[in-house]
């Protein structure tokens, strides 16, 4: 029998609030479907890699700054990009308004990171690196924490704190 999928939790850390569209329990585990929305000026998240899953981008509304690899690009409304497994990416929203995205994450799975980063992440005071850490190599997760400040500079973007 189908049926509308109801939505799922509503994820808030950093400047980035993530609503579950389609949980990977839907498409028994092929896919999962996410929304983000990011604050204006804010980094997403800094270079990353993932090792089990791939991810596909399309902007809603606002714009979309994205490094795949070596490449840089600004996306619009309509404008998709891939973000293979096994290739260092980062996001972040270059604009002065917030940037909405849908987010394919193939196979699922990976959708669950985010509620598990929340507590970790949006909680008053500087987050357990050592918990935010090990939660990262359980998900498969590779960041490259020295990309932060490079990326900040050459996008001129602000960081939001801890809770925000």
């Amino acid at each position: 029998m189908t049926r509308a999928i109801p939505p799922g939790p509503e994820i808030r850390f950093m400047g980035l609030t993530t609503r579950h569209l389609v949980p990977g329990t839907a498409t028994g585990g092929t896919l999962a479907l996410l929304e983000h929305e990011l604050a204006p000026r804010s980094l997403g998240s800094p270079l990353h890699t993932h090792r089990h899953e791939d991810e596909v981008s399309h902007v809603v509304s606002g714009r979309l700054g994205v490094q795949v690899g070596d490449a840089v690009l600004e996306l619009g409304p309509g404008e998709t990009v891939a973000k293979p497994r096994g290739t260092a990416h980062a996001f972040w929203n270059p604009g002065d308004v917030p940037v909405r995205f849908l987010e394919v994450v193939t196979p699922a799975g990976f959708e669950a990171y985010f509620a598990e980063v929340e507590p970790l992440l949006a909680g008053p005071g500087a987050p357990d690196l050592i918990a935010v850490g090990a939660l990262m190599a359980r998900y498969g997760l590779e960041v490259d924490p020295f990309s932060i400040g490079a990326l900040v500079v050459a996008h001129d973007l602000v960081m939001p704190l801890p809770g925000g």
